[in-house]
């Protein structure tokens, strides 16, 4: 490699050191999200479109959860503008159109075979049984958003906002007005959980927590910024700051009125109430705050530059190596709280927990990560 093709890399490097950097710090709030799972045991009910909802009454409680819903939505838009800018430093490669999409197609099919192999034997651990036979998660959700996703990524801008926009709005019509079962009478029933409305069927023991459409906005979205950032880096993250500004200001106007955009209404008129937003599917609400954050630490990121290099490249480690992260750190939290904790503990004892796991896997991911960067393009571990 001569100077030049080290300068550009070191460059192309460090303008996405916040990407790598936010989607490291989205996978340390999920690992405690999962800690909370495993070790402590006092995980809430999911945030569901109907039925019970969770309360609370305890600040640390609600905390421990809020934070971690940075990441779902971060790990869906990150990922589109990954896939935006692998395509285009790949088309410089001399890839085909086809050849992108392939790698697309097969990664996305990658994630949904782990999901079903391999992940949904990791929540067979959790405490107390899990009793499902199929379970519709996060992994199948990305997976199938970017086989979807692929059919976009030589749109303009433009359109890719317009779409963003009607998925945007048109996923939060579709939600069903009442809660219950989704009855299993044809085979085109069975895309529903799969496509639009979390829930379940219980005749085929189904659960269903991440369909497809509500969560490809996010994807559609980050193809867009990933053009933007390939333009122009540093007028990108400064868009960064003020988009995130206004979606935090729609997400209080939405929530003030209390309507349309909350997919159902809040509990009550604490501050714990004006934050406890609908997950599954994704509310406008939930989106608005949630990506609001996400492109306000971005900017902050880009911003911090050498102040807080140490501490970013930290981040990075495990921002490089996500799937990998993922798989291993079900098991690892689910052994952890099976060996000390197998009955639960209080949610102050269980942050040493997930400090003790971040602190074994980061040495695996920085060289996992490491191992990743000097296979070929067409390696099956770039898969990873």
């Amino acid at each position: 490699m001569n100077d030049t093709a080290i300068k550009n890399a070191s460059a192309a490097l460090s303008r996405l050191l916040p990407v790598d950097a936010l989607r490291g710090l989205i996978i340390v709030c999920m690992a405690l999200d999962h800690a909370n799972h495993f070790v402590a045991q006092k995980h809430p009910a999911g945030e569901m479109w109907g039925g019970a909802f969770p309360a609370y009454t305890d600040p640390l409680a609600f905390l421990t959860r809020l934070i971690t819903h940075l990441s779902a939505p971060g790990f869906f838009f990150l990922m589109g503008v990954g896939m935006f800018l692998f395509a285009a430093a790949r088309r410089k490669q001399g890839w085909s159109e086809w050849a992108i999409m392939r790698f697309f197609l097969i990664r996305g099919g990658i994630l949904i075979a782990l999901k079903f192999l391999l992940i949904n034997r990791a929540w067979e651990l959790s405490p107390g049984g899990w009793g499902l036979d199929i379970y519709i998660g996060v992994l199948f959700a990305l997976g199938g958003t970017l086989i979807l996703g692929s059919f976009f990524l030589r749109l303009k801008t433009a359109y890719l906002l317009i779409v963003t926009v009607v998925l945007f709005v048109g996923t939060e019509l579709l939600v069903p007005a009442r809660w219950g079962d989704m009855p299993l009478t044809n085979p085109i029933d069975l895309l529903n959980p799969l496509l639009i409305t979390p829930g379940s069927m219980s005749e085929i023991g189904l659960w269903s927590n991440y369909p497809v459409l509500p969560w490809l906005e996010l994807v559609i979205f980050g193809i867009a910024f990933g053009q933007w950032l390939a333009a122009d880096a540093s007028q990108t993250y400064r868009r960064a700051l003020w988009l995130g500004s206004v979606f935090l200001l729609a997400f209080v106007v939405l929530r003030v009125f209390n309507g349309f955009g909350n997919i159902r209404p809040r509990m009550g008129h604490t501050w714990i109430d004006f934050f406890n937003v609908v997950k599954y599917p994704p509310s406008m609400t939930f989106t608005l705050l949630t990506m609001g954050v996400n492109l306000i630490l971005l900017s902050a990121f880009a911003r911090a530059g050498e102040k807080l290099r140490s501490v970013l490249n930290a981040l990075t480690v495990f921002g490089r190596a996500p799937l990998f992260f993922y798989t291993l750190h079900l098991f690892l939290y689910a052994g952890l709280g099976w060996l000390f904790t197998p009955r639960g503990t209080s949610l102050p004892a269980m942050y040493p927990f997930w400090l003790l796991g971040l602190l074994i896997l980061y040495p695996l991911c920085l060289w996992f990560g490491r191992l990743k960067q000097r296979q070929p393009a067409e390696s099956l571990l770039r898969f990873f």
